[in-house]
């Protein structure tokens, strides 16, 4: 009995010290982010202007075929399911309402989300994990370049802004899978629709939607280089860090989902 509850003890405590550690490293590296994406450009050191561009042309263009063609059959398969339901109570009307609001609010910025960790958020995790592998993060430092700024600033800053405009055309494209199903399957009436949707939405749907997108991209970047930093073997440690990059970020988006639900719904 008394070696179980050793055993138990130490598992605990070594849980917990691991856990500690991680945080530690998370925290650095934030504190580094910050201070390379929002002090050095008052000090005279901004990030590299072609890199970032590069970043925001492979996180951003590069991902709206997808996301748009995801968006049109999510507006549509949330209308039909919506009709299911509304047209029990003849109310095939309030279809408008009820894709307009949950696209905006709810699904664009979560679903786009999702995508870009798959995506992007993976890319960046096996990028900077193969770099590590192969000691090309420890040439960079000694040749007086700080990795943080090199490779983590620029992605942070295309996310930032492509998460955003992503999201956008996904409530926009989102909205036209609906109201096409419905003018076509459903017999609603197109001006009906469009006039629906327009008294439904609201300037704060849209603002809470961009602001979820804008918050989701910041924890994808920041989740995708840590997994890469964190990387000390070879090529099968980068496959894991890279699995781990996108459940974790799935999870964290989750999580900072319903933070900012629950913000917005006290708040607003």
């Amino acid at each position: 009995m008394p070696q179980i509850v050793e055993n138990a003890f130490g598992y605990v405590g070594r849980a917990t010290l691991s856990l500690l550690k991680d945080l530690h490293k998370i925290a650095v590296l934030i504190n580094e982010v910050f201070y390379w994406t929002i002090i050095s450009p008052l000090k005279g050191k901004p990030p590299k202007f072609r890199s970032t561009v590069s970043e925001m042309v492979k996180t951003g263009y590069e991902s709206v075929l997808v996301v748009v063609v995801i968006a049109f059959f999510v507006g549509a398969i949330l209308a039909l399911q919506s009709a299911y339901q509304l047209k029990k109570f003849g109310a095939m009307i309030y279809v408008a309402d009820l894709v307009g609001v949950a696209i905006t609010r709810e699904l664009g910025p979560i679903i786009t989300a999702i995508i870009i960790a798959g995506r992007s958020g993976s890319a960046f995790a096996a990028e900077i994990g193969s770099m590590r592998a192969q000691e090309e993060v420890d040439a960079l430092v000694s040749m007086g370049i700080h990795p943080v700024r090199f490779l983590v600033v620029p992605k942070l800053i295309a996310l930032m802004v492509m998460q955003p405009a992503l999201t956008t055309f996904f409530d926009i494209v989102g909205m036209f899978g609906g109201y096409t199903l419905a003018i076509t399957l459903l017999d609603v009436n197109s001006a009906s629709y469009i006039n629906e949707t327009i008294k439904a939405l609201q300037v704060k749907d849209l603002f809470t939607g961009l602001v979820k997108a804008w918050a989701f991209g910041v924890v994808i970047t920041i989740t995708g280089a840590y997994q890469g930093f964190q990387v000390n073997a070879g090529a099968e440690e980068v496959g894991r860090r890279t699995t781990a990059s996108v459940v974790t970020s799935i999870f964290l988006v989750i999580v900072f989902d319903l933070f900012f639900t629950a913000l917005f719904y006290y708040f607003t």
